[in-house]
C-alpha cells in the first residue's frame, strides 16, 4: 500500500531516534493483527477445490470459519455433512482457541489502536479515540457530524500510530451516498498528509440494498486478509 507520507513541517517535529523506534512498532503491531488464510487448510488435508468454494462463500479466514454454524457451512454448493465436519476439525487444528486467561485477554486487548477522531473532547470521551478490533455504532439527528466524522476517520486510520493513526487502509460501504472524496482533501491538509495518496489508500463502494450490502461485505472481506484495514 501507498504510505501516507507527513509534511515537512510535521517531520521536523520528529527526532531520528523516535521515527526508528515508531516504525518498529508500526510494523510488531502489522505482524500482531495478521490472520489465518483459508489457504492453510491445505496442510491439514482439505483440497484447493473446497477452499475455493468457502472463499466463493465470503470466508477467506480460519476464524471465519469458525464463526459460521454448520448448517450454513452445510449451504455452500458441495459441501455434505461429513464434508462440513471435515473442514470444522481441519480449522480447529489450526486454530484451536478456546478459553484463555485475563492475563492472556489482557495482552490481547494490547493490541487494540485508537483513531483520532480529529476532536481532542471526543478522543478524551471515548478514552483516546475510536477502537479498532471492534465495532463502533455512530447516531445522531440529521447535520450533526456523523458523516464528517467518517470522512475524517479516513485519513487518521491511515496515520502513523505515533499521532494517533492506524497505519492502515479504509474500506467505506456508503448506503446512503454520501461519501465525497472532495471532503477528504482539507482533512488531510489538516493532518498534513498528502491528499492523492490518502485517498488511494480508500476504497469505496456504494450499497443500494441490504443484500448488496452483505455481497460488498464478504468481498471486502477477502482484501482485509491481504492487506491491513483498520
Amino acid at each position: 500500500r501507498k504510505k501516507v507520507a507527513m509534511s515537512r513541517s510535521v517531520r521536523k517535529q520528529k527526532a531520528a531516534p523516535v521515527v526508528e523506534e515508531n516504525v518498529e512498532d508500526e510494523e510488531r503491531v502489522e505482524e500482531e493483527a495478521t490472520y489465518d488464510e483459508v489457504e492453510k487448510l491445505e496442510t491439514v488435508g482439505i483440497t484447493a477445490v473446497d477452499i475455493a468454494k468457502l472463499k466463493g462463500a465470503g470466508i477467506f479466514t480460519i476464524a471465519g470459519i469458525k464463526m459460521q454454524t454448520k448448517k450454513d457451512l452445510s449451504l455452500i454448493k458441495g459441501f455434505s455433512e461429513a464434508k462440513v465436519d471435515k473442514i470444522v476439525d481441519a480449522a480447529l487444528k489450526i486454530d484451536s482457541t478456546s478459553f484463555i486467561t485475563a492475563t492472556e485477554a489482557r495482552e490481547q486487548r494490547k493490541k487494540v489502536i485508537r483513531l483520532n477522531t480529529g476532536s481532542e473532547q471526543l478522543n478524551a470521551l471515548l478514552g483516546g479515540g475510536i477502537e479498532t478490533m471492534a465495532i463502533t455504532e455512530v447516531f445522531g439527528e440529521f447535520r450533526t457530524g456523523k458523516t464528517q466524522l467518517c470522512h475524517t476517520l479516513c485519513v487518521t486510520s491511515q496515520l502513523p500510530l505515533d499521532v494517533g493513526g492506524g497505519n492502515g487502509k479504509v474500506a467505506f460501504i456508503d448506503t446512503e451516498g454520501t461519501f465525497r472524496p472532495e471532503r477528504i482533501v482539507p482533512v488531510a491538509e489538516r493532518f498534513g498528509v498528502d491528499p492523492s495518496d490518502t485517498l488511494d489508500n480508500i476504497i469505496v463502494a456504494r450499497a443500494y440494498t441490504h443484500e448488496h450490502q452483505l455481497n460488498l461485505i464478504m468481498e471486502v472481506a477477502a482484501k482485509m486478509a491481504e492487506d491491513q484495514f483498520r
